[in-house]
């Protein structure tokens, strides 16, 4: 207990108190005044009031959540229509056009892809749940903003794919030969086995008569393809007929075999066809033309690469979302 003047010549007051509790005899010196004021402003609520607040941060939670779930749902949604309203698409300069279209997943000509993108924000967060986000940021993007046929987020007036268009990717008409040199390389000293190989597979393409086995059917008059690899998926039938060119795909970095977007094969048009102009289903691939230079019909040796510039992260992320069907 202590007496005496406080400040400014006012009577000080005694404290009076034990146990620490306020109201029960006992004393206190100048040392106890902090911890004395910190029990005292400690606020006492009672057991409604608090079963009340935790009752409304419960229901702030839960309703967070259920519209969390609605706004992942709804951009599904978003994606599933704008994927339907996406047409045929073409495979690129060199390759013959396609008849009709694919869904996610499902095979096709060459050059002729999924054209639905329903699933792709689906499949990505599912790969990255599996693995990370770690590197998506430009995927990500990707599959929320996906381009319409028209030009849609970010696509470039001379780029319109017709499913994914990922950002910041260089746009050039063609690609320097440094970028995919291994894979250049290799295909150009190919080109002796790839050319027996059409030699070994080709008919005279007079149109009289049914295509040979592994042809396809001419999908624009006059334009017809042997694939190898059709939309990620091996052709075995096809390999074994052209083994020189089957090991010149095996031994590139860069192809797209494992992806719907991946087709290989001979494109063979005749002359006097017309091909439409068109742009391929995304910016994410290079297709490799490798021309035979003999008179007659032009006959090109086409591969989809990946775009230089799509990291190893993104290509495995989308080798997943765009694997082909099982």
């Amino acid at each position: 207990m202590w007496s005496g003047n406080s400040l400014e010549g006012c009577p000080a007051t005694a404290m009076e108190g034990t146990s620490g509790e306020i109201g029960e005899q006992g004393s206190w010196g100048l040392e106890d005044g902090p911890s004395l004021l910190a029990r005292a402003s400690l606020p006492t609520w009672p057991l409604p009031l608090a079963s009340s607040a935790l009752t409304l941060l419960l229901g702030a939670l839960t309703s967070l959540f259920l519209w969390y779930c609605y706004r992942l749902g709804s951009q599904d949604m978003q994606a599933l229509g704008a994927g339907r309203q996406v047409g045929g698409v073409g495979g690129g300069p060199g390759g013959c056009s396609e008849a009709g279209r694919s869904s996610l997943g499902s095979s096709g000509e060459l050059g002729e892809e999924p054209s639905t993108e329903g699933l792709v924000s689906r499949r990505l967060r599912a790969y990255a749940r599996r693995y990370s986000w770690a590197g998506m940021g430009r995927v990500r993007r990707a599959a929320q903003g996906g381009p319409s046929p028209a030009g849609g987020f970010g696509v470039l007036g001379i780029q319109r794919p017709g499913l994914l268009f990922l950002p910041d990717l260089p746009s050039a008409p063609f690609v320097p030969r440094d970028a995919q040199r291994h894979d250049v390389e290799l295909l150009e000293s190919s080109f002796p086995a790839i050319l027996r190989d059409f030699g070994a597979v080709s008919w005279d393409f007079s149109g009289t008569t049914p295509p040979p086995r592994g042809w396809s059917p001419p999908l624009v008059p006059g334009c017809y393809q042997l694939l190898l690899y059709q939309a990620g998926r091996c052709q075995p039938s096809n390999c074994r007929r052209c083994p020189g060119a089957y090991r010149a795909l095996r031994g590139l970095r860069s192809f797209m075999s494992a992806n719907t977007f991946g087709n290989a094969g001979f494109s063979v048009l005749l002359p006097g066809a017309r091909l439409e102009s068109r742009c391929g289903p995304t910016n994410a691939r290079v297709r490799c033309h490798l021309g035979s230079p003999e008179d007659g019909p032009r006959v090109v040796f086409i591969v989809d690469l990946w775009h230089p510039n799509v990291a190893g992260a993104e290509r495995q992320a989308l080798d997943y979302v765009f694997a082909p069907d099982p």
